[in-house]
């Protein structure tokens, strides 16, 4: 098993076009520790493997028991979208019943590196709400969003969110967040291409739509509701719904002026 390991680490590496420094940095430890792993002169503990597993989108049984530079494999690697099992930490109370994880924006950078490590979960606030909407057999997490982009909601709100262990299940016009460790913690609504990316779009017309690949994702959350402290204000809603008429006067005056119309 310690030889398959160090084996894939090193393989999984190598297709994601890292040096052992990148690896190391994007997965939160020193580069000495991944050269140890993959010359399998040390074993990553199973912190450590649900993290590297979780970047790299195979489940620890394949990372353990499974050579994945094999030919039959690579595909596999290579096209992560949709994958059913993918470890994610979770804290629960005396009754085993599974709290709901904040990470507030402080925690965001944090997050990134230590999404799969039960150690960095277990420094996060948790709570729990007793409302039968949310069910007992599923795992929700709530992420504080900074910024404009999805108002109404106001900034500082608190997303309370479900994982989506399956990414086929995301639907168009869908509000989700997505973890990347390119973009971070972002919260868009999302629209399928068919290329295989997601479209991603802001509530607010002011903020344009980009493309993001399936396979840049590290967890999706489908949002349910949120949180805030923040009361809307009347006059905020009119500037929102005038900034919305301008900018759409404003696409058809350029469309009038390509002849489109």
């Amino acid at each position: 098993m310690e030889e398959l390991v160090a084996q894939n680490i090193k393989y999984l590496r190598k297709v994601k076009g890292l040096t052992q420094d990148q690896l190391a940095d994007k997965i939160g430890v020193n580069r000495a520790m991944i050269g140890s792993y993959e010359e399998n002169r040390a074993v990553p503990k199973l912190s450590g493997l649900r993290v590297m597993a979780h970047y790299f989108g195979v489940t620890i049984d394949e990372f353990v028991n499974t050579d994945l530079s094999t030919r039959q494999n690579q595909s596999k690697i290579k096209d992560i979208s949709g994958r059913e099992l993918r470890v994610v930490s979770t804290i629960v109370d005396r009754d085993n019943k599974e709290l709901i994880t904040l990470v507030p924006v402080k925690a965001a950078a944090g997050y990134l590196n230590g999404y799969g490590d039960p150690d960095f979960v277990e420094t996060l606030p948790r709570f729990s709400i007793p409302i039968p909407e949310l069910g007992k057999d599923r795992t929700y997490r709530a992420f504080q969003i900074k910024g404009d982009s999805m108002e109404p909601i106001p900034s500082g709100a608190y997303l309370i969110a479900e994982y989506v262990a399956n990414w086929n299940d995301i639907k168009d016009s869908k509000t989700y967040i997505f973890i990347t460790q390119q973009d971070g913690i972002v919260y868009k609504r999302a629209y399928h291409k068919e290329n295989g990316e997601l479209l991603l779009k802001s509530d607010n017309p002011q903020y344009e739509a980009y493309s993001l690949k399936i396979n840049e994702l590290t967890e999706v959350w489908r949002a349910l509701g949120y949180l805030s402290l923040e009361l809307p204000e009347p006059e905020n809603l009119s500037i929102n719904k005038l900034s919305a008429m301008m900018m759409e006067m404003k696409k058809e005056m350029e469309n009038i002026k390509k002849g489109t119309l």
